[in-house]
């Protein structure tokens, strides 16, 4: 049997109990003891489990339909069209099925490349862009199709929209750590590391203990805001060990914490193992959301993390420094750029 052969939740309220649904609304809305209600269930979700059902966000559900839609249009267009628009040194573009592994990843050693196709695009720069001028690294242009607007413009307003609710969403987190309010809003201006990923996984052998959909693993995010349909998939795993299949709650995203959160409070936020096993005999989709800081962003553990019985367990470190060890450790593609052969700019 697979690792993580999930156990399905038809319950509810067995689900939540195990990852609780917030609502921000109160915090986004400014009402009075809303911001400090919602960081207290912030801080109880994320010591315990690393995951949450975000409730109360204000996303259009029409906009993440059109989003599902868009990412539908990307996935059937013709190999011939999609190679073109190939992954390249600043993990944007296209990725076929087989193309990566999660190789960093001490969940579980995988022995085979992820059985999904991905599109990921972040900030829409233009070619005067003063960073796609100088060749910055994690810095580059979208790739795009030819003769596909509306799904380019659907999926960058939608990008748009997570970006904003993403920067909605740190003062919560903040509080959470009790930080001040809007401590972390400096490490998230100039651009943000943001990474807008539409995943298609095709059906896939259930009888092939090796092959993931995604293979087990955390993310190196600050926060994942996913969004999801029906077509289960994805497996949690609960701080017992248990694999946990977690249904999708109507008007939701399911938000996990990365590594970077892990890291930016010396461990006292979760960042916890999750994964994909396609065995619904149809076509799965999801997108994913990857919230993280500005990568000239300099990340030590916060002061309210460590203390004389707890010394910070990480040591100061570039974000970017962080993502291109990340992407090279992950990512077939980037071995040449890794070992110099090409240049990462």
């Amino acid at each position: 049997m697979n690792i993580f052969k999930a156990r399905a939740v038809t319950d509810l309220r067995e689900a939540t109990k195990a990852i609780p649904v917030i609502d921000f609304g109160p915090a986004l809305r400014g009402a009075p003891g809303g911001l400090e209600a919602v960081a207290r269930a912030v801080r109880r979700a994320s010591e315990t489990v690393g995951f949450f059902y975000l409730a109360g966000h204000g996303v259009p559900q029409v906009l993440i339909d059109a989003a599902f839609e868009a990412s539908r249009e990307l996935h059937a267009m013709a190999p011939d069209e999609k190679w073109p628009l190939a992954l390249n040194e600043n993990n944007i573009g296209y990725l076929a099925v087989n193309q990566s592994i999660q190789g960093a990843s001490q969940v579980h050693k995988a022995t085979r490349p992820n059985y999904n196709e991905s599109f990921f695009i972040s900030h829409d720069r233009g070619p005067t862009h003063p960073d796609v001028m100088a060749g910055t690294p994690l810095r580059g242009r979208n790739q795009w199709p030819a003769g596909h607007d509306w799904m380019r413009a659907t999926m960058v307003r939608y990008l748009t929209t997570l970006e904003g609710l993403g920067e909605s969403l740190l003062p919560a987190l903040a509080r959470a750590l009790d930080m001040p309010a809007d401590h972390f809003t400096p490490f998230f201006q100039n651009e943000a590391h943001i990474t807008l990923r539409f995943l298609h996984y095709p059906p896939q052998d259930t009888d092939d203990d090796e092959q993931f959909g995604q293979g087990p693993h955390t993310d190196n995010s600050f926060i994942t805001l996913l969004a999801r349909e029906d077509v289960p998939g994805l497996a949690v795993q609960l701080p017992g060990g248990e694999w946990l299949a977690p249904p999708v709650i109507p008007g939701t995203f399911l938000v996990n914490l990365g590594n970077i959160m892990k890291r930016w409070s010396n461990d006292r936020f979760r960042s916890t193992p999750h994964g994909v096993l396609n065995d619904s005999g149809t076509d799965r989709y999801s997108i994913a959301f990857f919230y993280s800081p500005n990568v000239d962003s300099v990340i030590e553990c916060l002061p309210s993390c460590v203390s004389a019985d707890d010394p910070p367990g990480y040591p100061r470190a570039v974000y970017r420094d962080l993502v291109l060890e990340f992407y090279n450790a992950n990512y077939f593609h980037r071995k040449d750029y890794a070992a110099g052969t090409i240049a990462a700019g």
